[in-house]
């Protein structure tokens, strides 16, 4: 998908509630004080069936919180975050627009980190809230073109679009390439960032600049306490939140 059709898409989504899959929705739209005096509005983001089996129903105390980009668009990502009884997913979603989806309560846990992660997938699943941001990830050269790592033929954007991507000196993880983030999706985090470290008593911390894209070891997942992201967990396999992501421009939203 082009990235200029984006925004049509989501909209799509936000109208109708349906997936890629076809699974529906009941998008209800709600409002929460993030605890620094600032309103975060969000999607509460229902199956219309009830349907709730994609995460346990289990409080846990929360110490982190995990980024990802979805490696997709809107409609599919919901539809990959909520296969029933799949257990893989992430209770907040926020598209390419700043829309905040709520999937569930960020109290309880699904596993998103996948097997050999750094700590265990499950302990540290548990332990930490996911976020996702809506981003197709990392781009593909194909002549004058930047695709997905889907297909040749699903063209993001061409290199005359530098809005739309970012290129790398020296490649991460051997791409070169990746789709940016947009200034909503940065501001929106940032509002729900505030909300869940203020909820959850988490500090609002990263790594050192020189640490944000390593794979930690055991000891240093379990001993940070703070806001990091899925590379940290994972030595192979993964990307996000990739190195088109300007922790600057979000550490400054979080500032404001």
């Amino acid at each position: 998908m082009r990235a200029t059709s984006i925004p049509s898409h989501e909209k799509s989504f936000f109208k109708n509630g349906i997936d890629s899959s076809g699974k529906h929705y009941i998008l209800k739209p709600e409002s929460i004080d993030t605890g620094d005096g600032e309103i975060l509005n969000y999607l509460d983001c229902k199956r219309t069936n009830n349907d709730d089996s994609y995460y346990y129903k289990e409080a846990i105390n929360k110490t982190k919180i995990v980024l990802h980009f979805t490696a997709g668009y809107l409609k599919g990502d919901i539809a990959q975050l909520t296969i029933p009884s799949n257990h893989v997913s992430v209770p907040f979603v926020i598209a390419r627009d700043g829309t905040v989806l709520k999937l569930w309560s960020s109290k309880y846990w699904s596993f998103h980190l996948g097997r050999g992660a750094i700590g265990g997938n499950t302990a540290m699943s548990r332990q930490t809230i996911g976020i996702e941001l809506s981003n197709i990830g990392y781009l593909r050269e194909n002549g004058q073109n930047l695709v997905s790592s889907y297909a040749n033929t699903d063209i993001y954007c061409s290199k005359e679009e530098t809005r739309f991507y970012k290129k790398l000196d020296s490649p991460f993880r051997k791409e070169h390439y990746f789709a940016t983030y947009t200034q909503k999706q940065y501001e929106s985090l940032a509002l729900l960032l505030k909300y869940l470290t203020n909820t959850y008593n988490i500090p609002r911390q990263f790594l050192p600049t020189d640490k944000r894209y390593d794979t930690l070891t055991k000891n240093e997942v379990e001993n940070f306490d703070g806001i990091l992201s899925h590379v940290n967990y994972r030595a192979s396999g993964k990307w996000d939140i990739g190195e088109a992501f300007e922790w600057d421009i979000l550490i400054n939203e979080l500032s404001i």
